[in-house]
């Protein structure tokens, strides 16, 4: 038998929306509880995500008199995931995410707001939402954590002190030059900033918001966290995983869990031999924005004592590019902002840029190939868009940093042609696509890839552009180019979990005493990527859900709602 250093009820691996979830849910269910973190902050990638969830027939969607139903839910995902995960693993999400929300809107300090008009990333097809279906975690005061404030994993791009805006302002900044919406939004975040300058108010927002949030309420029911406890294998006794072998203070510990032991420590986004071993190339782990801790330590552990995995060779794929002496840049709003395009290196577009970030990067992967390389692309620019438009953390004639330029970062012509030989791509194919390019901006149809069609590409365009917001023509020169690599918010695969959050072993029968939810279990939207927040929901369900079975589904009942 084993020697065990310490014995808990409920062990978590990681501290991520999904791993806070799970133990806050555990320890309302009358169980002890503890979390274990590899690195020397809590947050995991939640902490540096824009915090959002995916949530269908969500009660704030019914609040605000939206037409959403489970029925609706589940034909978007027969038209968008299919039958790559299992049907009951669909429903399992489909039926609890809402009642997941709910649980924490009633149990903890845990608030959700709409992120109003965020479509879903296929609004046209049979059920989906021109009006999205995603909800983020409300701005939150980081003092109220006090001493623990200092251990919330930093956002991975210096903001300045002060600053902070949600998911829904960051659309309207992007409009700071265009709309009064967006000027109104700067205006109120100036004024928010001047005011937590004077007062000592930590606002957070985004992913740090949600993740503060769940912080404070794990602190509220004396939940512990141990950090810099690295996860090192599973201890399987008489056929079910008895607890962990970590390592605190840099010496062995073996942790047992009586009742079950849940993953939730991320993805393998840095593990450059994962990464090689199971996807296809060129990937670099740097151009991932996942947390720098995820390297597929807890999905090792589970394929070590026979865990089935999938999906291993996907991700939560992004067009990216790496600025000098800077974290890797995951672009969004960008794609979709007219007067910009994204070509191979034959100097031609390829897909419709403002799609869901993932069918960028999935069609980067697939159409390279050594003859016509597609990875990385290059995004191109006029002064027209540069001087108008956000990119990365440039805002609106934001001088361009020297260091860009003498980097390579960025590159510049006076003409295309100049601009296509500093890029090395053929110079007439470049001019000949941004011709043709510039003529359906003019005409307002995207004749190639239909860009601006749905209502996901327009969600990030520029109202005051027409007839289509995402199209304008590239023409003022100088020009300037990006290189765009296929990044990611963290790896897709990992262990197979059923309804449940249960790991299976390889003949499909479940791992007693073993759960897994986030991005260390392989995702229910197989490979493809529903609407904003098709991560952490998800991970903050399966979280749910697995402490939900753990403790026999008796756990503190749903309050009042706020």
């Amino acid at each position: 038998m084993t020697n065990w250093d310490h014995t808990t009820n409920v062990l978590v691996v990681g501290t991520g929306g999904g791993a806070m979830t799970a133990a806050l849910v555990a320890k309302q269910a009358g169980l002890n509880v503890l979390l274990i973190e590899k690195t020397e902050y809590y947050g995991g990638s939640t902490a540096l995500s824009g915090g959002g969830l995916w949530i269908p027939n969500n009660y704030l969607l019914q609040r605000d008199g939206l037409d959403d139903s489970l029925e609706k839910a589940r034909t978007y995902l027969k038209n968008t995931v299919g039958d790559r995960t299992p049907q009951a693993l669909q429903e399992a999400y489909l039926e609890n995410a809402p009642e997941m929300v709910k649980y924490l809107s009633s149990n903890s300090h845990v608030r959700f707001h709409r992120s109003v008009g965020y479509a879903d990333y296929y609004p046209e097809r049979p059920g989906g939402m021109a009006d999205g279906r995603a909800i983020e975690g409300s701005p939150f005061d980081g003092s109220k954590l006090g001493e623990d404030f200092k251990q919330l994993r930093p956002m991975s791009i210096k903001i300045p002190a002060g600053m902070a805006f949600t998911a829904s302002e960051y659309n309207k900044l992007g409009m700071i030059s265009s709309t009064w919406a967006g000027k109104w939004v700067a205006f109120k975040v100036g004024l928010r900033t001047v005011f937590n300058l004077l007062t000592g108010v930590k606002y957070l927002a985004l992913g740090q918001a949600l993740i503060a949030r769940l912080r404070l309420s794990l602190k509220d029911e004396k939940i512990p966290i141990w950090l810099n406890t690295p996860l090192k294998e599973l201890i399987v006794e008489d056929g079910t995983v008895a607890g962990v072998l970590a390592e605190k203070d840099g010496k062995p510990f073996r942790i047992r869990a009586s009742k079950g032991v849940i993953l939730a420590a991320g993805g393998f986004d840095h593990n450059q031999a994962m990464r090689e071993e199971f996807q296809k190339g060129p990937v670099n782990h740097l151009w991932s924005s996942g947390s720098p801790g995820n390297t597929g330590d807890a999905i090792q552990a589970g394929m070590k004592i026979g865990a089935k995995i999938d999906l291993m060779e996907d991700a939560w794929w992004g067009p990216s590019s790496m600025p000098p002496h800077m974290p890797v840049m995951f672009h969004v709003g960008e794609r979709s902002y007219p007067g910009a395009i994204i070509v191979n290196a034959a100097g031609k577009r390829f897909t419709n840029e403002a799609a869901s970030y993932v069918e960028v990067v999935h069609a980067m992967y697939e159409k390279d190939s050594a003859e016509n390389k597609h990875v990385p692309a290059t995004f191109i620019m006029d002064s027209r868009f540069r001087n108008k438009y956000i990119f990365g953390t440039l805002f609106p004639m934001q001088p361009i940093p020297k260091s860009y330029f003498e980097s390579g970062y960025f590159k510049r012509g006076d003409t295309l042609e100049e601009l296509a030989q500093a890029c090395g791509l053929d110079p007439q194919n470049l001019a000949e696509t941004v011709a043709r390019f510039n003529q359906f901006a003019r005409n307002g149809v995207d004749e190639d890839f239909q860009r601006g069609a749905s209502a996901y590409d327009r969600y990030y365009g520029d109202p005051t552009v027409k007839p289509n917001p995402c199209l304008a023509p590239i023409e003022k020169p100088p020009f300037y180019a990006v290189q765009m690599v296929p990044g990611d918010l963290g790896t897709k695969g990992g262990l197979v979990i059923d309804e449940f959050a249960r790991v299976l072993s390889a003949d499909g029968s479940p791992i007693s005493g073993l759960y897994a939810a986030g991005n260390t279990s392989a995702s229910v939207m197989g490979n493809t990527y529903p609407g904003a927040g098709s991560t952490i929901g998800p991970a903050m369900m399966f979280g749910y859900i697995a402490a939900k079975h753990i403790a026999g589904g008796k756990i503190r009942p749903i309050g009042k709602l706020p």
